[in-house]
């Protein structure tokens, strides 16, 4: 039996799609979650054979979700589900090594089927997303820091709630900041976070 946990904020489609993947009988959906936090939880818990994951949800993306499954070796296989075929979030994905990376509007059997080439211990990607991926490479210019402080921009926070949720100083929040504004060469920390966001940098 193929142990599995599905992580997806749209409820709707994280019901529809546990419902469809239970009447297989080789898979069991043993927890249904709609943020990172709560997927993280479950895999920590639960150890799951594999981890559904959406690319974008609230607290924790799917990518973060990915690294820190790695960095903790919890030994889940994960398989991104998203609806976006960003080049610089298929690059991510692939320096985290996921196991599977697919678009949401591929037919339920082929989901099926890549849960299980996955449990076998192959890789799967999107024929779409591969071709993507090679003909779009472009590099990330952020650094790792850059990257968590616009990220939390983009939620919103302001400087000083940056700092304190990083443990910096606000000055350095703001170097941070003026330093991935002019490498993405645009005028604000708005526009940075634009465009970060549509490349999948952050």
């Amino acid at each position: 039996m193929i142990r599995i946990v599905i992580a997806e904020d749209q409820h709707m489609l994280l019901s529809a799609l546990a419902s469809l993947l239970q009447l297989e009988d080789d898979i069991d959906v043993v927890a249904q979650v709609p943020d990172g936090s709560q997927a993280l939880e479950a895999i920590r818990t639960l150890r799951p054979d594999i981890c559904l994951l959406d690319i974008e949800m609230p607290g924790l993306s799917g990518l973060d979700v990915a690294k820190a499954v790695r960095r903790e070796g919890l030994g889940c296989r994960i398989i991104i589900v998203t609806t976006f075929s960003r080049p610089g979030y298929l690059q991510r994905a692939t320096e985290l090594k996921v196991d599977g990376y697919l678009l949401k509007d591929e037919p339920i059997e082929d989901l099926v089927e890549a849960i299980r080439k996955v449990h076998r211990g192959e890789r799967v990607i999107s024929p779409e997303l591969a071709a993507k991926l090679f003909f779009s490479r472009e590099e990330n210019p952020l650094s790792e820091r850059e990257r968590d402080v616009l990220r939390l921009a983009a939620d919103g926070l302001t400087t000083g709630q940056i700092a304190s949720a990083l443990y910096l100083t606000k000055g350095t929040v703001r170097n941070y900041l003026s330093s991935a504004i002019q490498k993405l060469e645009v005028e604000s920390r708005h526009q940075a976070v634009k465009k970060a966001t549509e490349k999948g940098w952050i």
